[in-house]
């Protein structure tokens, strides 16, 4: 017969720990929400609106990135990002070893992030010659500059396939395996989904977010000017 201390114990629910936190969560959805906006105002010339909606996207993503490293348990990079062996064994069959993004989905999420982030850079030195010039465009050499931002729309168009693989995995999940993924990215958890150990305070990751863009708005400050030749016809 157990003792009672070891049935209390027993008996003692584990803590319901969120999965996923708020600040995960927030920037998750602002760029949901930042791409498609971000597109709109290229497509219909309100380059400057672009620009801005741009460098929140470089905001959100280099704090993203940063929480990675400092956040809360799921949200960090060594709960997800996993060896080849261990990817390839869950497509075998293996079970995921974190509540949180499985080893393919966490690789496919780092991917996503790293995307977001070249097209976010590659905006600041684009220039259509006429209407528009990113905010460092002037930083380097005009044919290293075209070179980067080049690169630009291809990149998009390489999301776009990404974002649509996204869309069907997320469907697959919850509608063939019957794995809660929407859930828990717009309240935090589900049933049969908790994280593993406390949250970080969300503050800390607006601390992360004011820093990196204040980090960002002093590189504006300090970007090159155009030439003077630029500004006369």
């Amino acid at each position: 017969m157990p003792s009672v201390r070891t049935q209390n114990h027993r008996d003692t629910p584990s803590p319901d720990y969120v999965l996923w936190d708020l600040p995960v969560r927030l920037i998750h959805w602002l760029i949901f929400l930042l791409l498609p906006a971000s597109w709109w105002t290229a497509e219909e010339g309100y380059q400057e609106v672009h620009q801005w909606l741009g460098l929140t996207l470089l905001v959100a993503v280099v704090t993203r990135l940063c929480w990675g490293l400092v956040g809360s348990p799921q949200s960090r990079f060594r709960d997800f990002l996993r060896g080849p062996s261990t990817v390839v064994a869950y497509f075998r069959g293996a079970p995921s070893a974190t509540p949180g993004h499985n080893p393919a989905g966490g690789w496919s999420a780092m991917l996503l992030w790293v995307l977001l982030l070249a097209q976010a850079l590659t905006g600041t030195v684009n220039s259509d010659d006429v209407l528009y010039t990113g905010p460092f465009y002037y930083v380097f050499d005009s044919g290293v500059s075209d070179s980067l931002a080049a690169y630009h729309e291809t990149i998009f168009n390489v999301l776009l396939g990404f974002i649509a693989l996204h869309v069907l995995s997320v469907i697959y999940y919850e509608r063939l395996r019957k794995q809660r993924l929407l859930k828990p990215m717009v309240v935090g958890k589900a049933e049969g989904r908790k994280g593993t150990g406390p949250a970080q305070p969300a503050y800390k990751a607006l601390i992360i977010a004011v820093l990196v863009g204040g980090m960002l708005f002093a590189l504006l400050e300090l970007a090159p000017a155009p030439p003077a030749s630029e500004y006369y016809w």
